[in-house]
């Protein structure tokens, strides 16, 4: 893990601002003498730098993540836990740990950061951007805010604006870690509880029925004091316990909700329409979080834009599992050889009860039963 200490002070879009901005990053691979062979990586809510450890499928030797041929940037995200600045960094001010007081970030302000991050490593022109989740709203961000930077980008399981559905699925995780009377405290394993249990919550919009259905059921009929399902949410969350802090999962998720690229932008079909990079565009059938027609509509408004839609049984968990559909997807855009049709055009049907669907004008693959 490498870090850079920012040496101005980061004015938040809030109008607060933070000192000493600190931010772990990771790299691989050699930055080639033209400086034209860059993937940067952004990863998801509750990740790190270390690409290896959670998209282990797509880096390595002879894989879409090649540090054998690209330089490859992987930052951690402002006010999460791996290394950068969060609510227990100290506070310049006051020379005590900033806790509550840790103010409201936006993915804006992430994207600020990276954007010190690569002036820092020298970097004019990034060749290939690629994110899933809360790292494809930093992508999106970036690339709308500095339209000429990507050559082109993969963006999976994403939106351009966070949903209410997704806001309240985080609020309801806030509730749950708020109603922990330790949390604000010195005690041991302040929080874990009511982290413990954010997650499980979580756990219920990254699967669905399906993966459930298919891991968790039963092997008997017998009355058991505990179910499969139980033990399986009260492992996640402990899980989430022994590796992440409740504090900085209050403020990334919090960040989440601010997600919108259309802020100040004219509205988010304007934005979308900045961005010049080819776009690979991923969404998965069974994304109950981040749904399909979230991923139509950024096909729809990036100029150069292509949609495609992968069936996994794991929801919104599919952009870190899927790993060989991503790789045969993404390689002609990493590589620079996928031709864009620009006649090809996505278009929502109208909303009815059952939510919005959405197909091409020409059919896609596997999307015509949407």
């Amino acid at each position: 893990m490498n870090y850079l200490t920012i040496a101005e002070p980061l004015k938040l879009e809030n109008g607060a601002q933070l000192e000493g901005v600190q931010i772990g990053y990771t790299t691989y691979g050699t930055l080639s003498k033209k400086k034209d062979n860059v993937i940067w990586v952004f990863h998801a809510l509750t990740a790190n730098a270390a690409v290896e450890e959670w998209w282990p499928g797509l880096f390595g030797s002879g894989k879409l993540l090649d540090p054998d041929r690209y330089f490859i940037v992987c930052a951690n995200m402002l006010g999460s836990c791996y290394g950068s600045t969060n609510a227990r960094s100290i506070n310049p001010a006051t020379g005590a740990p900033y806790g509550k007081d840790f103010p409201h970030l936006t993915v804006r302000d992430m994207v600020k950061a990276h954007q010190h991050l690569q002036k820092h490593l020298g970097i004019s022109r990034i060749q290939f951007g690629i994110g899933g989740s809360m790292g494809g709203q930093q992508l999106l961000e970036w690339a709308v805010a500095e339209p000429d930077l990507f050559r082109s980008i993969c963006v999976l399981a994403t939106n351009a604006k966070h949903s209410p559905w997704g806001i309240a699925f985080n609020e309801a995780q806030r509730m749950a870690i708020e109603a922990d009377p330790t949390l604000y405290t010195d005690t041991e394993n302040a929080g874990a509880a009511g982290l413990a249990a954010a997650r499980a919550v979580a756990m219920l919009s990254y699967r669905n029925y399906r993966t459930y259905q298919n891991s968790q059921e039963e092997d008997s009929d017998e009355v058991r004091n505990g179910f499969k399902a139980a033990s399986y949410q009260r492992y996640q969350g402990q899980k989430l316990v022994d590796r992440f802090d409740v504090l900085s999962y209050l403020t990334l998720s919090r960040a989440m909700d601010s997600h919108n690229l259309g802020r100040g932008r004219g509205g988010i079909e304007q934005a979308l329409e900045r961005i010049k990079a080819k776009a690979l565009v991923i969404g998965i059938h069974s994304d109950v979080l981040f749904p399909v027609e979230e991923q139509a509509t950024l096909a729809m408004h990036i100029p150069q834009a292509q949609l495609e839609l992968i069936d996994s049984t794991y929801g919104h968990d599919g952009f870190l599992i899927e790993f060989a559909e991503i790789g045969r997807l993404a390689q002609p855009f990493l590589e620079g050889t996928v031709a864009i049709d620009k006649k090809r055009k996505y278009r929502l049907r109208e909303q009815s009860k059952n939510g919005f669907g959405f197909r091409p004008v020409e059919a896609l693959p596997g999307t015509e039963r949407l």
